[in-house]
C-alpha cells in the first residue's frame, strides 16, 4: 500500500487529493492539509480511481497506422516538420495544446514553437475559456494578475457569481461558499444567469437576465456609483468609462437586460452598500463576442468603488481546466511569451537572451479558431496537437475536421487509442495520464501545486515534456531541450519568471528556481509571487508603462439573434 499526495485533474479549483494503491486498485480522499479544499471533494474527485484503468488507452507510438518504436516515431515527426519548415516555412507549423497538460509540458511545447521553430503558432483549447478574462486583466492592471483567493470569497459580505454555475462547474468552492453563508448569515449571495441553476440554491438574489446582456447591468452599476460619488478619476481612461455609462440608467438597463428595474436597483444598492463586495466569474461571461469587454466591465465596477486590493474583494475569474492558469504562466496562448512577456521589444530581447536563441517568433501567432481555418486554406501544413480533441470541442466540427483531413502532416499526443481527432493522426504519440504523470498545475488563485505519479508509466506512455524534447533534438536544438527530469523544466522555467525582473513584472516565481530535486519533490503548494526577493503582489499598482490602473469603456451588446428573424433561437 502506498499514499501519495497530488492533485485533482478535474477543474480549475485545484484540490488536494491522496491517493492509495492497493494490489493495483486505486482509491482516492481528500487532502486535509491542502489550502484549495481542506479535504473536501465533489463526486468527480471521489471517482477518481475509476479513471486510472488502461482500457482504451493508446499505448504505442505510430506512423501512419502502424505501431512503431519511439526512435522510428520521433524522428519521422522530425524528418517530416523539418521538410515542411525548410519548404514552407515555420509559420507553417502549429501547436494545440491544453489546459489538461502540466505546466512543465507547456513550457517545453512554448519554448519549441516560439523560441525555436520561430513562429508563435501555438494556441491552447484555454483559448476558448480563459482568453477574455486575460485581455481583461492585462487592459485593466497591465499584467494576467487574478487578484483574489478563495478566502476572499469566504470572507466577502457580498458574492456575486456571474456566468457561473459553480455549484457544478467548482463543486468545492461552492461547499466553500456554502459553509460560509451557513457561517455568517449577514452574508448575500447574488446569482445572475439566465438560468436557475443549482447555484441559485443559496441565493439571496437570482437575476434572470436576457442571455448576453451582462455587459449592460454592470456598466450600469458604474453608473450607479459614479452617481453616488464612486472614486473613478485615480485610473487612466477613467473619464471615457463614466462617460460610456452615464446613459445607463436603471430603466435603460432594465429594459436591456429584461429585468423589472425594482430588481436592477435592489441589485445596485447591494452592491454599493456592501462593504465588501466579490464577483466570481466563468464562461458564461468569457465565452461570448464580446467577453473582453464583460470582463473589463466587471472589472470597472470593483475599481470605481474601491473593492478590489483588499480582504473581501475584487473580479475573480475562475479557471475551467486544472491548469489554464499554468498555460497563461507560460506562454501557451499565441498572443503571450513566456513568464507573462507581451511581444515588445524589451521582452523579446529578454527572452532571446535567457533561452540562447536568434530563432524567437517576433509577433503574435495564429489563434485556435484562426489556426484551424488557416489549416483547412492550406496555409499551416502541419499541426501538433497535445491534449485535447478539437474535432469534438472546437466551434464548427466539421470543418475542422476537414481542415484535419486535408493537413500533410498532424501529429497528435494522446492517452486514448480512438478519439475523433487522432483518427486523422500521421503519427500519434502515446504520453502519461493523470496518475502518471509528476510535474505542477495552477489553480484559480494562483496556487501551485503538485501532480506526483502513483502509477507507473503503462506500455511504451511518456511524459508530454519529454516527448517534445525528443523531437526538439531531432530538429537540431538538443542542447536546450537537454532536460532528463521535470524538475529541471519546472526549474528553467521559474528562473526565466525572474529574470531580469526587478518587480516590473508581476509573476515572479524566482524564489522556486533553485529548489533541489527533493525540495521540489516535496513543495507544497504555494501562490505567487514566490520572488527571490521580499515581495508582495500590489494589486493598487498597474504594470502598464504608466504604473496606472485602467478603467476600460464598455459599450453593452446584446444578442445579435434577438434582432435576425432567420435565426430566432438562442442556445444557452
Amino acid at each position: 500500500m502506498t499514499e501519495t499526495r497530488t492533485t485533482c485533474p478535474y477543474c480549475g479549483v485545484g484540490c488536494g487529493v491522496l491517493a492509495t494503491v492497493i494490489d493495483g486498485a486505486v482509491s482516492v480522499r481528500g487532502d486535509d492539509a491542502h489550502p484549495a479544499n481542506f479535504g473536501r471533494l465533489c463526486v468527480k474527485g471521489s471517482a477518481l480511481g475509476e479513471t486510472t484503468g488502461l482500457e482504451g488507452r493508446l499505448l504505442q507510438p505510430s506512423v501512419d497506422g502502424h505501431d512503431v518504436s519511439w526512435d522510428r516515431a520521433l524522428d519521422a515527426a522530425g524528418e517530416r516538420l523539418q521538410a515542411i519548415i525548410a519548404e514552407h516555412g515555420p509559420q507553417a507549423v502549429a501547436f494545440y495544446a491544453s489546459g489538461q497538460l502540466l505546466t512543465e509540458d507547456y513550457y517545453a511545447a512554448n519554448k519549441l514553437m516560439k523560441g525555436f521553430i520561430g513562429a508563435a503558432n501555438i494556441d491552447t483549447n484555454s483559448r476558448l475559456c480563459m482568453s477574455s478574462a486575460v485581455t481583461g486583466y492585462k487592459r485593466a492592471w497591465g499584467a494576467d494578475v487574478v487578484p483574489c483567493s478563495y478566502e476572499d470569497v469566504e470572507r466577502s459580505d457580498l458574492v456575486v457569481l456571474v456566468g457561473s454555475n459553480a455549484a457544478w462547474a467548482h463543486p468545492v468552492l461552492y461547499q466553500r461558499l456554502v459553509q460560509a453563508k451557513q457561517q455568517n448569515p449577514q452574508m448575500k449571495v447574488v446569482v445572475i444567469d439566465p438560468r436557475r441553476t443549482a447555484t441559485c440554491d443559496i441565493a439571496d438574489r437570482h437575476l434572470a437576465i436576457a442571455p448576453g446582456t451582462d455587459a449592460g447591468l454592470f456598466v450600469g452599476l458604474l453608473n450607479a456609483i459614479v452617481k453616488r460619488g464612486g472614486g473613478v478619476d485615480d485610473f487612466a481612461d477613467a473619464p471615457a468609462a463614466r462617460e460610456a455609462a452615464q446613459s445607463w440608467g436603471v430603466e435603460r438597463v432594465a429594459a436591456f437586460c429584461g429585468l423589472p428595474p425594482e430588481e436592477v436597483s435592489a441589485f445596485y444598492q447591494d452592491f454599493i452598500a456592501a462593504p465588501k463586495a466579490i464577483t466570481l466569474y466563468t464562461m458564461g461571461i468569457n465565452q461570448s463576442s464580446s467577453g473582453s469587454d464583460k470582463c473589463n466591465a466587471i472589472i470597472n465596477v470593483h475599481l470605481a468603488s474601491g473593492k478590489f486590493g483588499r480582504e473581501g474583494c475584487g473580479p475573480f475569474s475562475l479557471t475551467g481546466q486544472p491548469n489554464a492558469m499554468g498555460g497563461r504562466e507560460v506562454g501557451g496562448l499565441a498572443t503571450m511569451l513566456a513568464a507573462h512577456m507581451n511581444f515588445e521589444p524589451a521582452d523579446l530581447a529578454r527572452v532571446a537572451r535567457f533561452w540562447g536563441t536568434e530563432r524567437l517568433a517576433q509577433t503574435p501567432g495564429l489563434m485556435a479558431v484562426d489556426l484551424f481555418a488557416a489549416i483547412g486554406r492550406g496555409e499551416v501544413k502541419a499541426v501538433w496537437i497535445m491534449g485535447t480533441n478539437p474535432a469534438v470541442s472546437l466551434p464548427d466540427s466539421h470543418a475542422v475536421s476537414q481542415a484535419l483531413k486535408r493537413c500533410p502532416l498532424v501529429i497528435v499526443s494522446e492517452i486514448a487509442a480512438q478519439t475523433e481527432t487522432s483518427q486523422y493522426a500521421h503519427i500519434r504519440f502515446p504520453a502519461l495520464g493523470w496518475g502518471e504523470k509528476n510535474g505542477t498545475v495552477t489553480n484559480s488563485e494562483r496556487r501551485i501545486s503538485r501532480q506526483r505519479a502513483f502509477l507507473p508509466a503503462p506500455g511504451e506512455a511518456r511524459a508530454d515534456w519529454w516527448i517534445i524534447a525528443r523531437v526538439a533534438e531531432r530538429l537540431g536544438f538538443g542542447a536546450a531541450f537537454a532536460w532528463q527530469h521535470p524538475h529541471e523544466v519546472f526549474s528553467e522555467h521559474a528562473a526565466l519568471s525572474g529574470f531580469e525582473n526587478n518587480g516590473q513584472r508581476a509573476f515572479d516565481i524566482s524564489g522556486l528556481a533553485e529548489l533541489s530535486r527533493e525540495a521540489w519533490d516535496e513543495l507544497a503548494p504555494v501562490r505567487w509571487p514566490a520572488s527571490r526577493r521580499s515581495v508582495t503582489l500590489d494589486l493598487h499598482r498597474g504594470w502598464r508603462s504608466d504604473g496606472r490602473l485602467r478603467m476600460v469603456p464598455v459599450t453593452p451588446r446584446g444578442m445579435q439573434a434577438q434582432t435576425q428573424p432567420l435565426y430566432p433561437l438562442i442556445l444557452n
